[in-house]
């Protein structure tokens, strides 16, 4: 059996409520991670659709009721040094976790810090301030950069001391055709950063995840050599999930692969059953696979199709 995940995004899953007719579906779904989340217990502050969190990033969720968009620039060259980071030691980070890890049953545990590095960066200073500091201000740059870093291996340290299986950054540095970026200087500034998060994890005895959406394979081989063993969300509208595998399946795991732009959403429901069958089957034989839709399932995913998938995953 080829273990699997499945994520909602809020209208998903309010949308499956009422499919199924179950306020309670997600209970049933024989998920296989406990992911936990490494952000304080109450840290958002919430006023109408706009949303702060701990680290003073407002977020508009009037149209995106899950993440938001980023609607002000907390954070300037003038204020780098001054401006407060959260507590990464705060006790609030890791409330609940060790009755979820009691109650674990033969879930694989995954701490999970989102915004790690270069989305933490954009989110506090502006994403075109970022990327153009990046070419004119490095030294803005990396003095941002190696902030975020201590404030993680702070964290990653903490969370790591608990019985957990790996440690999950979430870090999107890719788009539809390529890195945001560039590979000249995601390796110059976000590779060596990476590393030491990942080589921090790895000397725990933790295994690490990424997430990062968009073309990225060509990052692939960095990745490996900095630690990695799980790539996530592996979407197929940007790259080739069967070559992936036959080239990286050796020394990386993926985690995804089930379109969410355009079976999930566009399919019928032989065309997803059909999908989730092959990529079972091809991506993974031989293990090295977590099937899962590439992204928590989004708003406009067909309720049908959606029950397709599961019917497949959960019929293995």
């Amino acid at each position: 059996m080829v273990p699997y995940h499945v994520d909602f995004t809020v209208p998903a899953r309010e949308a499956m409520v009422r499919h199924f007719a179950d306020a309670s579906f997600e209970s049933g779904l024989g998920n296989c991670l406990l992911v936990l989340e490494t952000e304080p217990e109450n840290s958002w502050k919430v006023d109408g659709d706009i949303w702060e969190d701990q680290f003073g990033v407002r977020w508009d969720r009037t149209v995106d009721k899950d993440i938001g968009t980023v609607c002000n620039v907390p954070l300037t060259r003038e204020n780098l040094q001054s401006y407060p980071f959260p507590d990464p030691l705060d006790p609030a980070r890791f409330g609940g976790w060790d009755q979820k890890i009691e109650a674990r049953g033969d879930a694989f545990v995954v701490a999970n810090i989102g915004f790690s590095l270069f989305e933490r960066a954009w989110t506090l200073a502006g994403m075109e301030n970022i990327l153009m500091a990046m070419m004119d201000d490095k030294a803005f740059v990396n003095e941002l950069l190696d902030r975020i870093l201590d404030y993680n291996l702070k964290l990653i340290e903490k969370a790591c001391s608990w019985p957990i299986d790996a440690m999950r950054f979430g870090d999107d540095w890719g788009h539809q055709r390529g890195l945001i970026m560039g590979p000249g200087l995601w390796r110059e500034l976000i590779g060596p950063r990476v590393r030491r998060m990942y080589e921090l994890a790895k000397s725990k005895g933790k295994n690490v995840f990424i997430h990062s959406c968009g073309k990225v394979e060509e990052l692939f081989p960095d990745l490996i050599e900095s630690g990695l063993d799980v790539f996530n969300p592996f979407q197929p509208e940007v790259m080739d999930v069967y070559e992936m595998k036959k080239k990286f399946g050796s020394q990386l795991s993926f985690f995804g692969g089930i379109s969410t732009q355009k079976t999930l959403p566009y399919g019928t429901v032989a065309q997803v059953k059909d999908e989730v069958k092959r990529l079972l089957d091809r991506v993974g034989k031989n293990g090295g696979y977590i099937a899962s839709p590439a992204h928590a399932i989004p708003k406009d995913a067909r309720p049908e199709n959606i029950a397709a998938m599961l019917e497949v995953l959960q019929g293995q």
